[in-house]
């Protein structure tokens, strides 16, 4: 028969040997961007698809709900936009790094952190530059007549 646990051994000895670094990072944020944009992807697809097939009114209510009336995303449409493509730029950076492991490249403890490291920075850079490439025209505009705050003219 066998004899009961030592109490002074841990369970899991793991947490205590290995050190956090970027490359657990890039490996855990691969796997909960991937779930995030097959989960909310989809779930804002179908609710755009139903929204079409509702009628007038019904995408109407939906555009409402992530858009102001110029067209432009309000605060839930910005946070819904770039929080899916952010994850899909930092998965798709991720599984470049994965692609070129796959070779046998990057292995090295130091190559291997610099990779981890630039897929983060990578993904960032990418979603800044898409997301500045769609807000251009109206971070440059004057504000409107009616705005709330009036610019003084000479």
């Amino acid at each position: 028969m066998a004899s009961a646990r030592n109490a002074n051994r841990p369970l899991s000895p793991h947490l205590q040997v290995w050190k956090w670094g970027p490359h657990m990072l890039v490996s855990i944020l691969h796997r909960v961007t991937g779930s995030g944009m097959a989960t909310v992807g989809v779930i804002v697809f179908l609710a755009w698809l139903g929204a079409l097939a509702g009628g007038k009114e019904c995408y109407a209510w939906f555009m409402d709900l992530l858009t102001v009336k110029s067209g432009a995303p309000n605060i839930a449409g910005y946070i819904l936009g770039i929080g899916l493509t952010l994850s899909f730029f930092q998965h798709m950076m991720t599984g470049i790094r994965h692609l070129v492991m796959d070779t046998g490249a990057a292995f090295e403890l130091k190559a291997n952190k610099r990779f981890a490291i630039l897929t983060m920075v990578v993904s960032v850079a990418l979603t800044v530059l898409l997301w500045g490439y769609l807000s251009y025209d109206r971070l440059v505009a004057p504000p409107a007549a009616n705005a709330p705050i009036q610019v003084e003219t000479k």
